[in-house]
């Protein structure tokens, strides 16, 4: 680890091999993202998801990569509101592939290149600009299984259809 640690308002859910960092202020919905992304992958076609924290979480990095842990005191528990503090399977660290930003105020219909990337602890990572208006599970859904940084991409060559409109692990299973 190196001594550029974080602790962070956020919570992190693992989606495949990496995990998603959803920010916001308080009340934007990180949980409710963290526990529809854990509830509802396989139904979006999406490799199994854990949760790596709620509320708070500690970032730091490690080979270049941009690590995610619990804070302990919270570790393997999220919040759903309704029903209160619940306890859920957990990981104790990832590495993260995909940042979204909840009531982000440079959120767009169509983003620039530069917003469409973050840079935490000096490591640059795909981000997501949420507006408030808008449901942040499709655009998390779409940018794991259609992102163009994918190493097995959305290309036409792996659609008989020839139109590239399939739905391929992507960062999710990097």
């Amino acid at each position: 680890m190196t001594t550029g640690a974080a602790t962070v308002h956020a919570s992190a859910v693992k989606v495949g091999q990496r995990a998603v960092l959803i920010r916001g202020p308080s009340g934007s919905g990180k949980s409710r993202l963290a526990f529809e992304l854990i509830a509802n992958g396989p139904s979006w076609q999406l490799p199994q998801a854990v949760l790596v924290g709620d509320d708070r979480v500690h970032l730091d990095t490690a080979g270049g990569e941009l690590l995610v842990r619990p804070a302990p005191p919270l570790a393997g528990l999220i919040e759903i509101r309704g029903l209160g503090i619940r306890k859920v399977d957990f990981v104790s660290q990832a590495a993260v592939g995909l940042v979204v930003d909840l009531a982000a105020d440079d959120a767009e219909r169509l983003p620039s290149d530069e917003a469409l990337q973050t840079s935490i602890l000096g490591v640059k990572i795909p981000r997501i600009p949420v507006s408030c208006d808008f449901s942040p599970l499709l655009l998390v859904v779409a940018a794991l299984t259609t992102t163009k940084s994918s190493s097995l991409g959305n290309s036409l060559s792996h659609c008989q259809k020839g139109i590239g409109n399939h739905i391929t692990p992507t960062i999710a299973t990097e």
